[in-house]
């Protein structure tokens, strides 16, 4: 596997509930794989090669070794380098199996030259995606380690259920892939739950504020990857037509986190002009019609 990773930050979160407890700093640990782009995100305590580390262990032991894992020159990720190698050289006598297998299987650290973020495009748009929404959700709330964390995994949850392509041409599979399926084998599905974006915050528990918050990222972050897989181009360049057969995702606004609706084009409707502008689909439960500025082609599998 290789990844890249980066941090998000930093955000202010408290060690505890209730009063008199001071907040601290604390950062977003991104690590992004290179070839399902499937999000991983973890909330460290401090900028330091320590956390870094505790981190990156927490992160494989849930997903697997990395072979290769790359960032930026930053310090901590420097120093986090030279531990990991200190660490596999002074293995005791009575770990050596242990530290054969880890050399056997190491990470290769691999280092970006100085001043290009350009060159992490992968892990810096995770960033974004990450920071930029999570800002504006949180506002001037200071969530606890554990809120955090919680937030941070739904959120996670959202990144990693968009879909990336069909799964197959036959006709009757309206399933798309997504990075979930790298993960768990499937879809990422949240449990369903009353939307709780418009009550206002003075009225809901702790736990619901979280959950008014996920809602929140999922209904920004979702329109911006809405407008992303749907570039408006000028009328010089010419756009993939859809044809029948193709899978397309359907365009809503209130949908729950982590659910995509999706649809295979079954009759095409051509004007005047033969240009086709509403097309026929069928979805899970249904068949309808739709305008295709309400629907985004997914990649064909071939």
């Amino acid at each position: 596997m290789n990844s890249g990773v980066d941090y998000a930050g930093p955000i202010n979160v408290r060690t505890s509930k209730g009063r008199g407890h001071h907040s601290h700093k604390a950062w977003i640990c991104i690590f992004v794989c290179c070839a399902s782009r499937s999000v991983h995100l973890e909330l460290v305590s401090d900028y330091t090669a320590e956390a870094l580390i505790a981190a990156y262990i927490r992160f494989i032991s849930r997903r697997g070794l990395c072979r290769t894992l790359s960032s930026d020159e930053g310090t901590n990720f420097v120093g986090a380098d030279c531990q990991l190698q200190k660490m596999f050289s002074e293995a005791s006598a009575e770990f050596a199996s242990v530290a054969t297998y880890l050399a056997s299987h190491g990470t290769q650290w691999k280092f970006n030259p100085p001043a290009t973020p350009h060159f992490g495009g992968l892990w810096e748009a995770a960033v974004k995606s990450t920071k930029f929404h999570l800002r504006q959700v949180i506002g001037d709330s200071t969530l606890t380690f554990e809120e955090m964390t919680t937030l941070l995994t739904q959120i996670e949850a959202c990144l990693n259920s968009r879909p990336l392509r069909a799964q197959s041409d036959d006709p009757t599979d309206i399933s798309a892939l997504t990075p979930g399926h790298f993960l768990i084998g499937g879809p990422l599905n949240a449990v369903p739950e009353p939307s709780l974006a418009d009550v206002l915050p003075n009225r809901l528990t702790r736990w619901e504020l979280i959950q008014q918050m996920r809602d929140h990222f999922w209904k920004r972050w979702s329109a911006e990857y809405w407008k992303e897989l749907q570039p408006r181009s000028k009328w010089t360049t010419s756009s993939p037509s859809i044809q029948i057969g193709d899978l397309v995702l359907i365009r809503h606004e209130n949908l729950p986190p982590t659910q995509w609706t999706m649809g295979r084009v079954l009759q095409l409707h051509p004007g005047k002009d033969g240009l086709v502008r509403v097309v026929t689909l069928k979805t899970k439960t249904n068949t309808l019609d739709r305008p295709i500025v309400k629907l985004c082609l997914l990649p064909r599998s071939s």
